[in-house]
């Protein structure tokens, strides 16, 4: 098993920044990549960021494109999610997820492990 702690939302106003963590314990080794989805009131869940342990690659979704950037801290375990030029579209609930797997990493399918979310608003 594999635990994903969140932490790092606020509100912040438009234009602001945040950096979110994922902090990983037990079975570390068990995925091959980690991501980060939101989802905001009434809306599914859209797929962020991912990033891949061993080389570090890194994808992100077009809406977020060049404003966040997915990072690793190998030795703590560590995900970030650096968020810059924030915007009211931005609010949403952060969730962390780790996974491996057959599935395409843009969707929720390819993660098994799951954090709790975090909460960012942004207000313009």
């Amino acid at each position: 098993q594999v635990q994903l702690v969140e932490s790092g939302g606020d509100s912040v106003q438009a234009g602001g920044s945040l950096r979110l963590s994922c902090a990983a314990s037990g079975y570390t080794y068990s995925y091959d990549y980690m991501g980060w989805f939101r989802q905001a009131p009434g809306k599914e869940r859209e797929w962020v960021a991912t990033l891949y342990k061993t080389s570090s690659a890194t994808y992100y979704a077009d809406s977020v494109k060049g404003r966040f950037t997915i990072s690793q801290d190998n030795a703590k375990n560590t995900v970030y999610l650096q968020m810059n030029s924030l915007g009211p579209e931005d609010t949403a609930v952060y969730y962390c997820a780790a996974g491996r797997g057959i599935f395409p990493a843009t969707l929720p399918q390819a993660y098994n492990y799951w954090g709790q979310g975090t909460q960012v608003t942004v207000s313009s």
